[in-house]
């Protein structure tokens, strides 16, 4: 772990959502009290889902200003506009259709058959583009900083569709890749890279039910980035792994969370 890398234990996973929902939001609204805009990149998955379903329960949503938030995601199944299993498709179910977001500063991720076709590849460097257009000077490189970028972990320590030992997380220089031949399905997807997702202030890694115990416990063990991807992902100022209990409970017996 790093110096700025914190864990949280939660009881249960609804405890979970419910309090990194008001953690979202204090954080977001603290932005943009700084200044004046915020960003967000979202994640699909159980807990990646259940946390916007949180926001949009939350009374203090509208405490966010949603007209001056952009949102991006972490990554997408390449898949056609529309389809259920799109995280774009849930996240606007969850909660981003019932917010007043501004459409422009919305960036869902390409679908396939849409203006890229079928091409994985290059609706990924599409989207790198519009990272890099996004970005201002003083965020000394090709993506904007991000104000909290959240990752969901899955039960192989992959983040995003960075998959152990596959290409995509071995990508040093690109931020965004095709995904081709995931263990996951669907086998192809668009995904932010480990340098995409360390420009970000704060990373936050959301992991819940006793199915991701052990990834979490080998990725905060020290492993190496290319065997479990969720080693290599942090924030610039702060990493934050947001927990329930049975997801924590093979962290050694002497680790000691933050408190929450």
């Amino acid at each position: 772990m790093t110096p700025s890398t914190q864990v949280v234990v939660h009881r249960n996973k609804e405890e979970l959502a419910r309090a990194t929902a008001a953690r979202l939001v204090t954080t977001l609204v603290a932005a943009q009290t700084e200044r004046g805009t915020a960003s967000v990149v979202l994640t699909g998955g159980r807990s990646g889902i259940a946390l916007l379903e949180a926001v949009a329960a939350s009374p203090a949503r509208d405490a966010v200003d949603w007209a001056h938030l952009d949102v991006w995601w972490g990554d997408e199944r390449f898949l056609p506009a529309g389809d259920p299993e799109r995280n774009e498709t849930q996240a606007r179910a969850a909660l981003l259709d019932a917010v007043p977001l501004d459409p422009a500063r919305v960036h869902p991720m390409e679908p396939s058959g849409g203006t890229f076709g079928d091409d994985a590849d290059a609706a990924a460097a599409g989207y790198a583009a519009r990272l890099d257009a996004a970005a201002l000077p003083q965020d000394h490189g090709p993506v904007p900083s991000f104000d909290v970028l959240l990752l969901g972990v899955g039960p192989d320590t992959h983040v995003a569709s960075l998959f152990p030992e596959l290409p995509g997380v071995r990508e040093t220089e690109r931020t965004v890749v095709g995904v081709h031949g995931s263990p996951k399905p669907p086998p192809t997807r668009v995904s932010l890279t480990l340098p995409a997702i360390r420009a970000a202030r704060e990373v936050w890694l959301l992991a819940a039910g006793e199915d991701k115990a052990q990834a979490v416990a080998v990725a905060l063990s020290g492993a190496g980035e290319v065997q479990a991807p969720a080693a290599g992902a942090h924030g610039r100022t702060r990493t934050l792994w947001l927990l329930d209990e049975t997801a924590a409970s093979r962290l050694p017996a002497d680790f000691q969370p933050s408190p929450s």
